[in-house]
Formats: structure tokens, C-alpha cells, sequence
């Protein structure tokens, strides 16, 4: 318990959302991939190779590209020592979370018996691969397996394929439509390359996800620039950056990136726990799509 004359500790959602502004303010991108070169792009994985999800996903692309790192899996103090491993003296751990639920048994005004739950955020630390000794070889960095790169987008293309939103393609503007239920894009050609274009897709995709006959997502109806606009554009950013890396394509920053991120920091200044809350909606955008791809399809 602090000292009455010690600053209390800010809880954990306002730790991840300053820790994301911070890094907003200096030009960079949480959830930018950090593994473009020397290793393979994905979602940062656990010591058993399960994949990380929702904020947990930014946290750790956050933390590998501060600091460096080049190796996607990460694993507590105690699991390294269980792999006959340990953890190098002096190294600092990066923090992770896990949601879980407080029952509460209370009895109400009629004095009829009443549960309550309330949600919390618990914190726990991670280490890197490269601040490991000892793991067994399978852990061992291993080289970059080449893709050829007409058949890793021939994978991105059967994946959208699979997804069955009604995508139009002609004018210079990207967006998704509610009402007619619509994706537009502009021509494949009007793209610097062909990476750029399912990163844009994958964005307006995840906006798809919000229909009402879908995840029925609504933050109310915005304008561009204001609060609800902008929550829902960060979303489909972070469903795009996730996407990516379970496509295994790099996330170009858009061209508009940089006219969204001032309404994204006045959202996450209001509201400390929205980061959290839209790494869970972009979660669940990107499950559902993964969802309606045929039985056996990664």
C-alpha cells in the first residue's frame, strides 16, 4: 500500500494508455510489426507458440520494436526455468494482461440475494526469447523461410475471397458503406504495391465486421474527426495490423494515417480504458473473418 505521500499507481489500463500516447506523440505506430526483417511477420507468440491476442498484440510489438528484439515468442520467469532455461540477471520483463471477473455476493434493497461481476485487468511479465539462456534448440532463432511472393498473396486474396463482403473497385477512396453494405477500393493499381492494397482492405474490412447482421459494433454515428469516428478508425486499424500478420503481409501505414491520430489521442485521453476495449473489438473483427473461411483453412 503506497504512503499517503507517495503518488497512487496509476491502474493498469491508464499505464497501457499513457504508454500508448507516448508513443502516438512521437510519430510511432504500437502496432507496427517489428519483425519486417531478418524474421518472419506474425503475432507475438507464447512459449508453447500459441499466438497472443487483442492488447496483448500491441504490448508486445510495442515492447519488441523499443527495445530490439527480433524474436516473436515470449515466455514467463517460471516457464523458462521449467524449460531448463533462466532468464539473464538484470533484464527487465514487459508487461502482459489477462481479463478475468470478480463475483460478488451481495444481498440487494429487497433483500433478495444478488451477484454482481465486475471485470479487471490483471498484469503479469514476460521475457523475450533474446533475454533467455539455456532454451532448448527448437527455440534457436531460425532463419526466415522464403515465401514465394505470388503465392503468399494469392493467399491474401483466397483469404478476402472467402470473407464474401461485396467489394467495388473504381474511385481514388477507400471506405466502407453501412448502408448498402458495400466496401470500396481504389483500382489494385493505384497502389504503391500490392501489400499496401490488402492492408486497405483488410481495414475496410474490419469496418464490415460492424454490421448489424455481423458483430453489430456501434460506437454511434460520428463525423470525421470526432470521438465515435475515431474509435471505430482504430479498430480497423488495429484489425488491419492484426490481420497482417496472420496473412504474413507487412502493414503500410495509409496515406491518411497521420490526419487520424490527433482524434485518436484525444479518445484515448478521454478515455483510459478504449485501447484495451478496441484491441478487443479488432479481436473479434479479425475471428470473425478467420470464421468464415472454409473448415481447414488457416
Amino acid at each position: 500500500m503506497a504512503r499517503p505521500d507517495e503518488p497512487a499507481r496509476p491502474d493498469i489500463n491508464t499505464r497501457i494508455t499513457q504508454q500508448i500516447i507516448a508513443q502516438l506523440e512521437a510519430g510511432t505506430r504500437p502496432w507496427s510489426q517489428p519483425w519486417t526483417s531478418g524474421g518472419t511477420i506474425s503475432r507475438p507468440l507464447r512459449h508453447d507458440g500459441t499466438p497472443y491476442s487483442g492488447i496483448n498484440i500491441v504490448l508486445l510489438w510495442s515492447e519488441a520494436a523499443a527495445r530490439g528484439f527480433t524474436a516473436s515468442t515470449w515466455m514467463t520467469f517460471r516457464q523458462a526455468l521449467v524449460l531448463g532455461a533462466h532468464v539473464r540477471k538484470g533484464e527487465r520483463g514487459s508487461t502482459v494482461v489477462y481479463a478475468n471477473t470478480l463475483v460478488r455476493s451481495e444481498t440487494d434493497e429487497s433483500g433478495e440475494d444478488a451477484v454482481s461481476r465486475i471485470p479487471f485487468l490483471k498484469a503479469y511479465t514476460v521475457f523475450n526469447l533474446e533475454q533467455i539462456e539455456g532454451l532448448p534448440d527448437h527455440y534457436a532463432p531460425q532463419l526466415p523461410v522464403v515465401v514465394n511472393p505470388e503465392a503468399r498473396i494469392a493467399a491474401a486474396e483466397t483469404f478476402f475471397g472467402h470473407c464474401g463482403a461485396e467489394v467495388r473497385h473504381g474511385d481514388g477512396s477507400a471506405y466502407y458503406a453501412p448502408g448498402p453494405d458495400v466496401i470500396q477500393m481504389p483500382p489494385f493499381e493505384g497502389f504503391r504495391d500490392a501489400q499496401s492494397y490488402y492492408a486497405t482492405l483488410g481495414h475496410e474490412m474490419t469496418h464490415w465486421t460492424r454490421h448489424p447482421t455481423r458483430l453489430d459494433r456501434d460506437f454511434g454515428r460520428g463525423r470525421f474527426g470526432d470521438e465515435n469516428y475515431a474509435r471505430e478508425e482504430l479498430v480497423a486499424e488495429l484489425g488491419a495490423a492484426f490481420l497482417c500478420a496472420d496473412l504474413g503481409l507487412a502493414l503500410e501505414p495509409r496515406e491518411d494515417h497521420a490526419a487520424y491520430v490527433a482524434s485518436w489521442l484525444q479518445v484515448l485521453k478521454n478515455d483510459k480504458r478504449f485501447i484495451v476495449s478496441a484491441a478487443a473489438h479488432a479481436q473479434r473483427a479479425v475471428a470473425h473473418l478467420h470464421g468464415l473461411q472454409p473448415t481447414g483453412s488457416d
